[in-house]
């Protein structure tokens, strides 16, 4: 039998596709009837399809409208200056890194990008070449499902100068925020966890950052390459993995870092050929390394910080740092510090020697990472706490402070990040009656090390 074959007109098939057609494109149907100038509310539902603004337009979603994208370019982008989106969930951004692909895609100065909720996006907010917009109040959720390296930032910033940033949050993107070739940016009151790094800027002179919270991720903040840094009142909590850092310092210089709290961290502080930087009344708590430096890093000025319980305080790559500890007497608070204050004046009247003769000789012997947890390494500090018998390096706290700096009334400082009791090393949990009897045994051994190769 054969088969008939029916054949719509030209007029039958535009009338059966219309409504999909219509529906997907109503929205930048809108946008390209209305003129300058315009406000545009936008009603509930799902529109289909990327937008251009290229006039200037205000967009404001009611009861959070979805903008789908097509899966391919940017979902959304904006040409021209003075446009404001507000209000609206924004979706399906294609997937090219080198195209500048994001949920938002901003070519001009003046916008107001505000209360959007982005997701399955690969950059959330991007800013090219574009000065004086102000960002506030978006929920930025990157693609977790792939590998850091193949996400974008959260809010990405290139050669973009001027701009605010206010009460974002970004989670399981590459980078938080990335700063490159950007000048006085002001970021504050956002949130930033499970990225790489929470803050990353690249050649960026001049920037602000205030009361964040940085928590989560492989690192709290990269600042690299960059002047003049001025960071106040923000938290870096529980950044930890490989190579990871509450701050990272890369060939930096003048950075102020007043009144944040740094707790919990694999190292608090990392310091490359970054000099002239000031530190003050910062909470330096309970990581595993407080600071690390490479002797290049020369000429920083720690003063009235509080370092609370690390398991080392300082970690140098060379001999010295040639950091000042005690600019016009007035030192740091440090938590392991045995002195005394015989005239009662509040500061300690024997140096604080800043070294740690365990993490000493872990960089001999990196096997003995093991036992970083351990009663071991404690037993060490203490026994050479007694007997000094190496002499590590020459950093000295010559007026450290008997008491902590009292930073209650810091925003920040309320964050209370307990280490876990009970730790395993590296997930090995040894009896603590094995404990006890390894400890003798490896502070003997330090001693016999220490002896043979004739340190004393």
């Amino acid at each position: 039998m054969r088969r008939r074959t029916t054949i719509l007109s030209p007029l039958v098939l535009f009338i059966l596709v219309w409504p999909s057609f219509a529906q997907q494109n109503v929205l930048q149907q809108r946008i390209e009837r209305a003129l300058a100038g315009d406000t545009l509310a936008v009603a509930s539902g799902t529109h289909e399809g990327n937008i251009l603004l290229d006039k200037k337009l205000v967009l404001l979603g009611e009861g959070m409208p979805i903008i789908r994208g097509t899966g391919k370019g940017s979902c959304v982008v904006i040409t021209a200056d003075s446009c404001m989106i507000s209000g609206f969930v924004i979706e399906r951004s294609g997937s090219d890194l080198m195209a500048e692909n994001a949920g938002i895609l901003v070519k001009s100065d003046y916008n107001k990008l505000m209360n959007n909720d982005l997701r399955d996006i690969l950059f959330g907010i991007y800013l090219l070449q574009a000065d004086r917009n102000e960002v506030s109040d978006n929920v930025i959720v990157g693609r977790k499902e792939i590998d850091y390296g193949q996400r974008g930032s959260g809010i990405h910033i290139w050669n973009s100068h001027h701009n605010r940033f206010r009460g974002n949050t970004v989670s399981f993107a590459r980078d938080g925020f990335y700063i490159q070739y950007a000048s006085h940016t002001l970021i504050e009151l956002s949130t930033v966890s499970n990225v790489r790094y929470g803050l990353h800027y690249m050649y960026a002179d001049s920037n602000r950052f205030l009361r964040n919270r940085f928590t989560d991720n492989v690192a709290g903040a990269a600042i690299m390459y960059s002047r003049q840094i001025d960071f106040r009142h923000n938290v870096f909590a529980r950044n930890r993995g490989y190579a990871s850092y509450g701050l990272l310092f890369q060939d930096c210089k003048r950075v102020t870092a007043d009144s944040n709290v740094i707790v919990d961290n694999a190292v608090g502080m990392f310091f490359e050929a970054s000099s002239g930087n000031r530190f003050y009344r910062n909470i330096i708590a309970q990581n595993d390394v407080a600071l690390q430096m490479f002797q290049n890093s020369t000429g920083n000025f720690f003063s009235e910080n509080n370092f609370i319980d690390n398991l080392n305080p300082l970690s140098i790559v060379g001999k010295q740092t040639e950091s000042s500890w005690s600019p016009e007497r007035r030192g740091n608070y440090w938590s392991s510090y045995d002195g005394y204050d015989l005239d009662n004046d509040g500061i300690g009247d024997v140096p604080m020697k800043i070294q740690n003769t365990f993490q000493y000789l872990e960089g001999q012997y990196p096997n003995l990472r093991l036992y970083l947890y351990s009663p071991a390494s404690q037993a060490l500090a203490v026994a050479t706490t007694a007997f000094p018998i190496i002499n590590i390096n020459e950093e000295r706290d010559v007026a450290p402070l008997m008491h902590p700096v009292d930073l209650s009334q810091i925003p920040a400082a309320r964050l209370s990040v307990p280490r876990e009791s009970n730790q395993t090393t590296h997930g090995i949990n040894i009896g603590w009656a094995g404990v006890a009897a390894f400890s003798v045994g490896f502070v003997g051994f330090v001693f016999k090390r220490v002896v043979q190769r004739g340190t004393i």
